[in-house]
């Protein structure tokens, strides 16, 4: 169970960069290039950056008492390293704040005209 966590939130925001994440394309296959990019940078803007932001916020205090307790599984023969894997809930906020930043920007360079076009 740790492991499939931290592979998740290890993979998130490379999910994010190889397009792999699960979209709805009820229209959007439909329209075209621009307006994909434009509807790519508005999600961005008004999901993926708040949420992350709000992840990373409320999970501080969260891994900070954790890691201050050394924090370990209260299951016999458990994991005793439980605050390692809870340190990645804020690491993944930023990776994903990252590469959502990145995205963004490639979106506006897609949209600007460069030389030769």
């Amino acid at each position: 169970m740790y492991m499939h966590g931290t592979v998740f939130m290890l993979g998130i925001a490379f999910t994010l960069k190889e397009r792999g994440h699960v979209r709805v394309d009820v229209l959007y296959e439909k329209f075209p290039p621009r307006v994909r990019v434009c509807i790519d940078i508005a999600g961005h803007l008004l999901f993926l950056i708040p949420f992350s932001i709000f992840i990373l916020w409320t999970s501080l205090e969260y891994v900070s008492f954790s890691w201050s307790l050394r924090e370990s599984s209260g299951q016999p023969g458990g994991l005793p390293g439980v605050y390692l894997i809870k340190g990645l809930i804020p690491a993944m906020a930023v990776l994903l704040l990252l590469q959502g930043i990145s995205e963004i920007l490639k979106g506006f360079l897609s949209l600007t005209p460069g030389p030769g076009k």
